[in-house]
């Protein structure tokens, strides 16, 4: 990769800014001064200095956020505030995305990534990742309903769901259950309850794939996964 590059993608300035600072004599390249951005590095192999500190290249970024409510996810927005808005400039600079999107109002676990690979593998309607949600529905959810949702229900628009597993962990004038469905369809899980006449009141993503949600972490923060649970991302192959 050539040393421009690699300093631009990592945050240390413009194209036009890192070459001053290759020109400032401020870089070195396994001890050696190198003012020339052309100059191609192993990111590998080679150790890179600049000003004393070293140059740790990192191709990926993986993010889980415990998405609070009243952001949208994407990237930008000229109205609106995106779940890019809240990282840190240090894990801006990694240009990442949302992997997929949670509504404007539902909390819980969001993976952000700049590995569009990984991403695809995780959002791709063939490979059927299973995602659960926990939600506070106005009325009474019954056995009749975890029966329909078994089957599959159709929506307003006249599709017809792959089927969902309901799991009522409280029943009365307001429920609380748990859904784990393998699609993502627009307003989904919304649109489920409402196609059994009741309404999702309260929203919140806690698994995706292998992944759930840290519960050490409160709304609006996020850390960077683990190795292992990046692997494991990437390893997973739903039944």
């Amino acid at each position: 990769m050539r040393i421009d590059k690699l300093l631009a993608n990592m945050g240390y300035g413009s194209r036009k800014e890192v070459k001053k600072l290759l020109k400032d004599g401020g870089l070195q390249v396994n001890g050696e001064v190198i003012k020339d951005g052309k100059v191609h590095v192993d990111t590998e192999k080679d150790t890179v200095m600049l000003y004393g500190d070293k140059v740790e290249y990192r191709e990926f970024i993986y993010l889980m956020m415990n998405k609070p409510p009243g952001l949208i996810s994407a990237t930008e927005d000229a109205n609106e505030e995106t779940v890019i808005d809240i990282l840190q400039m240090d894990d801006q600079i990694f240009n990442p995305f949302p992997v997929g999107r949670l509504d404007k109002d539902t909390e819980g676990l969001l993976l952000i990534t700049n590995d569009g690979q990984l991403s695809h593998q995780l959002l791709s309607p063939k490979r059927h990742v299973p995602k659960t949600y926990f939600a506070v529905i106005e009325g009474e959810v019954t056995e009749r309903d975890v029966e329909a949702f078994k089957e599959g229900v159709t929506l307003e628009d006249g599709y017809y769901t792959k089927p969902g597993d309901l799991v009522i962990l409280k029943s009365g004038l307001t429920s609380d259950i748990e859904l784990t469905i393998t699609e993502g369809k627009f307003h989904q899980v919304k649109r489920m309850f409402e196609s059994v006449g009741k309404r999702v009141v309260y929203l919140k993503r806690l698994s995706m794939g292998p992944l759930g949600l840290d519960e050490d972490l409160e709304l609006g923060e996020y850390r960077e996964l683990t190795d292992e649970e990046v692997e494991m991302l990437k390893d997973f192959r739903p039944n």
